[in-house]
């Protein structure tokens, strides 16, 4: 296994990006799955002798795979401040921007979205009471959580709270209640996935807490696009607030999204997510310029919302961008 240092000699040797995995540095004991490594998009050259390469954005204690890789110094039209970025047309499949599309990076709670459809697709109902139990506790990256243990709401709720406001023990006690178990959700997990053509895409756990729940851009969009058709998923991602009970108290929980919160876009489907491993990440269904158009965003720099804005305001003032003729097969 490379370490890190010998990760960046080579990219900083190298004119153009190796073919990457996220599971290329991932720990040793991560189970097998398909080869399923993309090229990245080539770098383009520096168009001044002065520059030798892009200035990173941020630097972390912890790098994302992202970083590793050298992705972010991938140029791209719009200086997008994601290291994976993908836009299309979801009625046509036409691409209008892509980013390093096919590059397998963490997505984080992004896993969500597949958490919700499996889970509005098993028609278990919706009013059934789930407990959130020790079985529910955060094991990989150790967070806290809202819903303290013991803490009982319906099926329906859990999966607002999940999908609005990412809610981890509410997504891990969703698959726990799932027929069969933890294990034949994630079994189910990563058969839709197959079923989706999503060939780049593996989970492990229904959360996105692990760094080993992978995908690409091509993949997420057609996991959105499906998603897209299931109206409680549009009402429960799009959702600005929610309020529960939670034993004699009154939690409000509010979406994790800033732009579902501004209320300044016509979003019909949106998930966030967010480790270290995976930086901000972000895919959506919104119109603009009078098309359904499918955004994802990986590993992002800074604000979530700064990419999805660079692109409105570049389709804004290029309406030529949307007579593209490139197609996500």
């Amino acid at each position: 296994m490379k370490t890190i240092a010998s990760i960046f000699s080579g990219i900083a040797l190298s004119l153009a990006l190796m073919p990457v995995h996220a599971s290329a540095v991932a720990n040793c004991k991560t189970e097998p799955k398909p080869a399923v490594c993309k090229k990245a998009t080539k770098a383009k050259s520096n168009k001044t002798a002065s520059v030798v390469s892009r200035v990173p954005r941020r630097t972390s204690a912890v790098p994302s795979f992202g970083q590793l890789y050298g992705l972010h110094g991938v140029d791209d039209p719009l200086d997008l401040s994601s290291s994976v970025a993908l836009v299309l047309d979801q009625d046509t499949n036409e691409v209008l921007l892509s980013k390093n599309p096919q590059a397998v990076l963490p997505i984080a709670s992004i896993t969500k979205l597949m958490t919700g459809l499996l889970v509005v697709e098993a028609g278990q109902p919706l009013d059934e009471p789930i407990t959130i139990t020790q079985d529910d506790k955060d094991t990989e990256k150790g967070t806290g959580s809202r819903l303290a243990f013991g803490t009982t709401l319906t099926r329906e709720q859990m999966l607002h709270l999940a999908l609005m406001s990412s809610e981890n023990r509410a997504a891990h006690a969703l698959a726990r209640n799932y027929p069969g178990g933890l294990d034949a959700f994630v079994v189910a997990m990563n058969r839709k996935a197959q079923e989706l053509g999503m060939a780049d895409t593996h989970y492990v756990e229904p959360t996105g807490l692990s760094s080993r729940n992978q995908s690409s851009a091509e993949d997420l969009a057609r996991l959105v696009k499906v998603a897209d058709g299931e109206p409680m998923l549009r009402e429960f991602t799009t959702s600005k607030e929610a309020t529960v009970k939670v034993g004699r108290r009154q939690l409000a929980f509010h979406s994790t999204n800033g732009l579902v919160r501004a209320g300044k876009w016509d979003i019909g489907l949106q998930k966030t997510g967010f480790i270290n491993e995976a930086g901000k990440c972000l895919v959506m269904q919104a119109k603009l310029a009078g098309r359904k158009l499918i955004m994802v965003f990986l590993d992002t720099a800074g604000s979530r919302q700064a990419d999805p804005e660079r692109v409105r305001r570049w389709l804004d003032s290029n309406p030529q961008a949307l007579q593209s003729s490139s197609k996500l097969q």
